[in-house]
């Protein structure tokens, strides 16, 4: 049963993981909010998992937030926003995307070595979760800093705060409260980067955030 359970923590977190470079190697908005869904999906399995794991009952109400507003209501909404602003076309880059793989590759193995190196006095199955999550983490970033397009930027960070989740669940989980807290901050974050793309969109014809870089030197 100690098996069972170390290694179907280590296939969700690692599902998680992959996922992650999946939505790192795509181009096409759509899919990209699909594959955020997919990511919202395997989160949700693996807090679940974690809160049969730790008998900890108030893990599943983390699951089932995970399960409602990032795997369904968000995607959604982000398919909408697409939709109005008329935006379907592929997601440009600012690096190449294999340079963007190899750089993702060397933060999953950063990650995993700063990580199981600091941790090696914890419990076994949390050392690996929160490799993972770290992992997940650093390549939410790495999106947000190689996309152009702000959509997408918007699902690297809401990617981000996955792997957050995935590090709190991990670490024997955390109270309640904290968790409400940071889905309805994440959710008002969400409403007011929906404004801001609107904005962006009737401001410069686009959501690409090169157009904010130009128009900034246009006023210098």
């Amino acid at each position: 049963m100690g098996n069972l359970v170390f290694d179907t923590a280590h296939l969700l977190a690692g599902g998680l993981v992959l996922v992650s470079f999946m939505m790192l190697y795509q181009d096409r908005l759509y899919a990209l909010l699909n594959l955020f869904a997919l990511h919202a999906l395997v989160l949700t399995l693996s807090v679940a998992w974690q809160a049969y794991v730790q008998d900890a009952p108030h893990l599943y109400v983390t699951a089932a937030i995970a399960l409602i507003f990032k795997a369904i209501i968000i995607p959604v909404a982000l398919h909408r926003i697409i939709r109005r602003l008329g935006i379907h076309r592929e997601i440009e880059t600012a690096v190449g995307v294999g340079l963007t793989m190899l750089a993702g590759i060397g933060l999953v193995a950063l990650s995993m070595a700063v990580m199981l190196q600091v941790t090696s006095a914890v419990d076994p199955l949390a050392r690996e979760d929160l490799a993972f999550a770290l992992s997940v983490l650093l390549l939410g970033l790495l999106m947000m800093v190689t996309r152009r397009n702000a959509v997408s930027q918007v699902v690297g960070f809401m990617s981000l705060e996955n792997g957050l989740v995935l590090a709190a669940t991990g670490a024997k989980g955390m109270p309640l409260v904290v968790e409400i807290s940071v889905t309805f901050s994440i959710l008002i974050a969400f409403i007011v980067i929906g404004i801001f793309l609107f904005r962006i969109r009737e401001r410069f014809d686009t959501v690409d955030v090169e157009a904010l870089d130009e128009f900034q030197g246009d006023r210098r």
